[in-house]
């Protein structure tokens, strides 16, 4: 077994930083994030509508994606381009909270997907500068770890907060959420972050300072596939925790504290995923990480759709971090190795993301309407088993999907 690599270039300042800003952002850079369905279920919005408010804002994140991944990887100025849409996004979920008619849900939700849609890039391109390659896919697992924990932190606050101080307190939560997430990336020593290295050319190569054209995306096969294997995997994946936001906050009429449950469940899944990526892909390769998160895709689908009880909300989310969790960190390590030398990884990861976007938004739209055909259920049954084209197109190409890392 491989030793995990140190990270020595760095300062333990700006690594802290990078951690906490990790676990504030898990609530600042979503605004509602997963308790915008349930919330607006409660208000009396139909799934089909809020599957077309999702699909907006899928296409709308999807269409800005590649213009910001290049802009990320041109920029010196990755901490404003973390800074800026936090401020945007919180601004928008207090519009929506406040008076969530279709201006503020359809506007504000638009306003989050456009500028939401450069802080993935952002962050990753400012981890990878700070770390460098080698040491580039353990700290994709600590980013992970940290924004898990975040996550499960920030729903008992939502859960505790919405019991005793209702929606005000949940206000208070968010402009602290965001304070913090600026100051976090305020900490962050930008003459710790290496430019070069931080659009994906090898460190010390001193010969490659002149990016790769544009076209290296479409003549990549291993970017390609793995982008259309994000597509099927977001397709199927996606509505399922929208869906079963709705369906038990309206049985329960509690909004916020169900879909901290259900979330929260998931989260702590990731967060014991997130630990353990860095030992399975030094024991078993990045292959095997993909493997298991496309399989457990197909088993979720099938115990949400069989059991509609509350209780099957717990092996189903808990998949849900087994899959979600691992194609997470899975992705930007894969990104990272097969266009290392490029000097467009941002901007590649951005292409792969925006592909995904398509899978995931118009899996909204396509659940909305199983669910008014044939419930849930149906729903559940039919996005978990299209997991299986993914599954075969890795199985068939994963020598170029996940190629081995170029540094031992």
């Amino acid at each position: 077994m491989q030793s995990q690599p140190k990270i020595t270039s760095v300062s333990h300042r700006s690594l802290v930083a990078l951690a906490t800003l990790n676990f504030f952002l898990a609530d600042a850079r979503d605004g509602l994030g997963p308790f915008l369905d349930g919330f607006l279920a409660t208000h009396g919005w139909q799934p089909m509508t809020l599957g077309i408010i999702a699909t907006i804002g899928g296409i709308l994140g999807m269409i800005a994606t590649p213009f910001f991944g290049a802009l990320v990887d041109a920029s010196p100025y990755k901490r404003s381009l973390i800074i800026a849409p936090v401020v945007v996004v919180t601004a928008a979920a207090l519009w929506t909270l406040a008076s969530p008619n279709n201006l503020s849900v359809f506007g504000g939700q638009s306003a989050t997907a456009l500028v939401g849609a450069v802080i993935g890039p952002a962050l990753m391109g400012l981890t990878l500068g700070l770390v460098g390659q080698k040491a580039f896919s353990q700290q994709i697992s600590r980013n992970e770890v940290w924004n898990h924990t975040g996550n499960v932190f920030s729903l008992v606050c939502v859960y505790l907060i919405a019991e005793h101080f209702g929606q005000n307190g949940i206000v208070w939560l968010m402009l602290a959420s965001a304070f913090a997430a600026i100051v976090a990336t305020l900490a962050i020593r930008p003459t710790e972050i290496d430019q070069k290295v931080a659009r994906g050319f090898a460190k010390n190569d001193d010969t490659a300072l002149k990016p790769a054209g544009f076209r290296v995306l479409a003549q990549s096969r291993g970017l390609i596939v793995l982008a259309l294997i994000m597509m099927i995997f977001h397709f199927g994946n996606a509505p399922i925790s929208r869906l079963i936001a709705q369906d038990f906050s309206i049985q329960m009429d509690s909004p916020f504290q169900t879909t901290a449950i259900t979330t929260g469940i998931s989260q702590l899944s990731m967060i014991v995923v997130a630990a353990s990526a860095p030992f399975l892909i030094g024991r078993f390769g990045l292959r095997s990480i993909f493997l298991i998160a496309l399989l457990a895709l197909p088993v979720r689908g099938m115990i949400a759709g069989t059991f509609t009880s509350f209780t099957a909300i717990y092996p189903v989310q808990v998949l849900d971090g087994v899959g979600a969790g691992l194609i997470g960190i899975a992705t930007p390590i894969a990104v990272e190795r097969i266009l290392l030398g490029s000097g467009r990884f941002n901007l590649g990861l951005a292409a792969v993301m925006t592909v995904q976007g398509i899978g995931a938004s118009t899996s909204n739209i396509v659940a909305g309407w199983l669910t008014e055909k044939g419930g849930y259920s149906l729903a559940y049954l039919f996005h978990g088993g299209i997991a299986a084209i993914a599954l075969l197109l890795f199985l068939f190409n994963r020598h170029q999907v996940a190629p081995e890392n170029p540094e031992g």
